[in-house]
């Protein structure tokens, strides 16, 4: 990947990469995404990813449980494919990866903590 983009242009990438690794692992991509790079963090919000069958399971505690269960499990296990999508854009190794969903408001937040000045990037300078 070519790394003299702007940070506009690496959270961008980040961001269609995402929603295509949404469509791929979940059977559809969210409404609206929007990527973030703060200092050693990547933060992605998005927002509409639930599909019309977990909005009928969120009415109640346990179906709420269950979304958030499912969606982190298959986050998880699917986690090599996030932070390749970071490695290859920005040479960095991601340390952690949080995440959760909002079955209110059908947002997800992901948050990429990342070992910044891997391959002589530094991301002050993006």
């Amino acid at each position: 990947m070519n790394m003299k983009l702007s940070k506009g242009q690496m959270e961008d990438w980040i961001s269609k990469r995402i929603v295509q690794f949404e469509r791929k692992f979940f059977g559809r991509g969210p409404e609206a995404i929007k990527t973030y790079i703060l200092e050693d963090m990547v933060l992605i919000k998005l927002e509409g990813v639930l599909s019309q069958a977990e909005k009928e399971l969120s009415k109640d505690l346990e179906g709420i449980l269950m979304i958030k269960n499912m969606r982190s499990k298959l986050l998880e296990n699917c986690k090599g494919y996030i932070e390749e999508i970071i490695s290859d854009l920005m040479g960095c190794r991601v340390i952690s990866l949080h995440t959760d969903i909002s079955t209110k408001t059908g947002e997800r937040i992901i948050l990429l903590k990342i070992a910044p000045g891997i391959n002589g990037i530094s991301l002050e300078n993006h």
